[in-house]
């Protein structure tokens, strides 16, 4: 991707490919790599780092909550990054992002509100997970 000098917090262990199509909410640990569309929620296990990178050609449908989040594809949804949120070229967003740390490249676009999480308001997946799950 376009920040090449960055150390991540996890390997990219699992990709959804381009062809495919996931309907429903994705929980994940580890790194993530996103090349096709997902209609549902993306939310990382926040007990271990994660890495969430969405392709120029991937897209989102709901709402992502990570802890590194990388993203040059579209997502339509709400982004919380708890850790860092990174924004490529090809980034568009529509919806609010909250973030810890925050780069955006020239061309990424978000429609939506961007704040800032300070560092004595952590984001707690699990309490985001419960609420979920309780929704279903």
């Amino acid at each position: 991707m376009f920040f090449k000098n960055k150390v991540r917090t996890a390997t990219i262990d699992t990709v959804i490919g381009s062809h495919t199509t996931i309907e429903g909410d994705v929980h994940f640990a580890g790194g993530l790599h996103v090349e096709g569309l997902i209609k549902g929620d993306l939310i990382a296990n926040n007990e271990e780092k994660s890495i969430l990178v969405l392709a120029e050609k991937g897209r989102i449908e709901g709402d992502v909550f990570g802890s590194v989040v990388v993203l040059d594809g579209e997502v339509h949804g709400n982004v919380t990054a708890n850790v860092s949120l990174e924004l490529a070229h090809h980034a568009r967003i529509k919806g609010n992002v909250s973030y810890k740390t925050f780069e955006m490249e020239g061309g990424a676009v978000v429609n939506g509100v961007l704040s800032q999480l300070r560092s004595s308001e952590p984001v707690v997946i699990e309490e985001l997970q419960s609420k979920l799950s309780k929704q279903d």
